[in-house]
């Protein structure tokens, strides 16, 4: 669904983290950075993400890389979020939808016929020189971090 690609310069974003404060993809320069996009907090599939990033959250940072997920939700609902499942990383409330759509990654949908809007599941593997290194749409929630750990 994203118009972006291996190679693309990743768009530049600012938003609020859980805890309100100011995050920016400047904050991640000279680093790898796991940039994961899911629906919504405290559902089935995006639960099991980012517990599957969480439990193994160590081997990533030990590959170097940093993770920071992306959904429409509040900071009150990541901060839940994140306190319930005890996620070592940050999560970027997008309430407007502009990163979100910077990326790409907003559009049609169907579940149970019914067509609506809403955040197709992607990741982005961004280089230290801020570039798109891979580009995950086919996202498998319960053995994520497996397949990043593939294609790194």
């Amino acid at each position: 669904m994203t118009h972006l690609k291996e190679g693309d310069k990743a768009p530049a974003f600012s938003g609020v983290n859980e805890k309100g404060a100011a995050i920016s993809l400047k904050d991640f320069s000279e680093k790898k950075l796991i940039l994961f996009f899911y629906p919504k907090d405290n559902t089935p599939g995006c639960t099991a993400e980012a517990c599957n990033l969480r439990d193994n959250y160590e081997v990533l940072k030990k590959k170097g890389f940093e993770l920071l997920g992306v959904s429409p939700d509040s900071s009150k609902k990541h901060q839940n979020f994140i306190n319930k499942f005890e996620f070592p990383f940050s999560l970027l409330a997008d309430t407007n939808l502009e990163v979100i759509k910077s990326y790409g990654i907003w559009g049609l949908k169907k579940f149970m016929g019914k067509e609506y809007e809403g955040v197709h599941r992607t990741t982005f593997i961004i280089n230290e020189k801020g570039a798109i290194d891979r580009v995950i749409s086919k996202v498998k929630t319960k053995a994520h971090a497996e397949q990043i750990l593939e294609m790194i």
